[in-house]
C-alpha cells in the first residue's frame, strides 16, 4: 500500500515539474515572440549603420551597437584574469582560514550589491575623483566589478566539481601540481567556466544603471570610436532613454528595433560562448566512455 502511494506521489510530482518546465518555456517563447515580431521589421541596414537623430525620425543605433560590444569586451578583459585567477586560487591553493572565509564573504557580499550602487561608486571614483568624466573606460571598469563575484564563484565551483580521481591519476603519472591544474583540472572545468562567461557577458549587454552613471548617455562624434575616454552610450541605455526621454517622432519604433536587436545579440553571444563549452564537455565525456572501465 505504501509503495503504491509512493509511486502515485512520484508521478504527481513528476507531472507538476514537467508542467512548470513547459510553463516557463511558454512564457519565454511568448516574451521572445512578442518582442521579435514588433522589432524585426524595424531592423535593416540603415538602422544598423546610421547614427541616432535627436529630433527627426529615421535614426539608427550604430554607435550604441558598437559601444555595447566594445564595453562588454573591455569589461571581460579586466574581469576575466582576476575573477578566474581568484576562483582557481580559492579552489586549488587556498587553505581554510579566516582570510579565505573573508574573501568568500566579500565576494558574496559584492554579488548582492545592487547595480545602481556600483554605478554610483564608479561615478564617485572614475567620473569625479579621477576626473575622467563619462567614459568607456570608467564604464568598463565598473562593469568589471559587477562581473567579478560571478566569475569567482562559478570558477571555484567548476573546479571543485572536477572529480578527485582526475587529480590523483595525473599526480600518479608524475605530473606536477601545476601541470595537473593546467592540463587536467582546468580543461575539465572549462564548460562551467564558459557558463560563467556567458552569464557575465549577457549581464553586460543588458546593464543600464552602472553605465548611465559612468559611461554616460551620449556617443562620440565618430561612428566607431575606439578611444577609451569617449562617452559610450550602449544599446540597453539607448533603449531606456528612447522609451523615457526621447523627443523623436518614431521613438516607439526605435525602441522596438533596439529591444529585438538586443535579444538577438545576447542569443548570438550565448551561442558563440556556450557552444564551445558544450563541445568540450561532450568530447571529454566521449573520451571517458571510450576508455576501459570509463576511467
Amino acid at each position: 500500500m505504501s509503495s503504491n502511494r509512493a509511486q502515485i506521489s512520484d508521478k504527481i510530482a513528476t507531472a507538476l515539474l514537467w508542467m512548470c518546465g513547459f510553463l516557463i518555456i511558454l512564457i519565454l517563447l511568448w516574451f521572445l515572440t512578442h518582442i521579435l515580431l514588433r522589432g524585426l521589421p524595424v531592423i535593416d541596414w540603415n538602422f544598423l549603420t546610421t547614427k541616432p537623430k535627436a529630433m527627426e525620425a529615421g535614426g539608427g543605433i550604430a554607435p550604441q551597437l558598437f559601444n555595447t560590444f566594445y564595453i562588454m569586451v573591455l569589461s571581460l578583459i579586466f574581469s576575466l584574469p582576476i575573477g578566474v585567477g581568484a576562483g582557481i586560487y580559492l579552489a586549488e591553493y587556498a587553505r581554510k582560514s579566516r582570510l579565505t572565509d573573508l574573501v568568500r564573504l566579500g565576494t558574496e557580499s559584492l554579488a548582492s550589491v545592487p547595480s545602481i550602487v556600483l554605478g554610483l561608486f564608479g561615478a564617485i571614483i572614475f567620473v569625479n575623483s579621477m576626473g575622467w568624466g563619462f567614459t568607456i573606460l570608467g564604464g568598463s571598469l565598473t562593469l568589471a566589478l559587477l562581473n567579478l563575484p560571478v566569475l569567482v564563484r562559478v570558477t571555484e565551483e567548476s573546479l571543485k566539481a572536477v572529480p578527485k580521481s582526475f587529480r590523483e591519476g595525473s599526480l600518479a603519472l608524475g605530473a606536477t601540481d601545476f601541470q595537473t591544474l593546467w592540463r587536467v583540472v582546468i580543461p575539465a572545468a572549462l564548460p562551467g567556466i564558459f557558463t560563467g562567461i556567458t552569464l557575465v557577458g549577457g549581464r553586460a549587454f543588458g546593464e543600464t544603471a552602472v553605465l548611465i552613471f559612468t559611461a554616460g548617455m551620449s556617443t562620440s562624434r565618430h561612428l566607431f570610436d575606439f578611444s577609451l575616454f569617449a562617452s559610450g552610450e550602449t544599446l540597453a541605455v539607448h533603449l531606456w532613454a528612447t522609451r523615457t526621454t526621447s523627443l523623436v517622432p518614431d521613438a516607439t519604433r526605435i525602441a522596438d528595433g533596439a529591444a529585438a536587436l538586443l535579444i538577438i545579440v545576447v542569443l548570438f553571444f550565448n551561442l558563440c560562448v556556450g557552444l564551445p563549452g558544450r563541445i568540450l564537455q561532450h568530447k571529454r565525456l566521449g573520451k571517458k566512455k571510450s576508455r576501459p572501465g570509463g576511467i
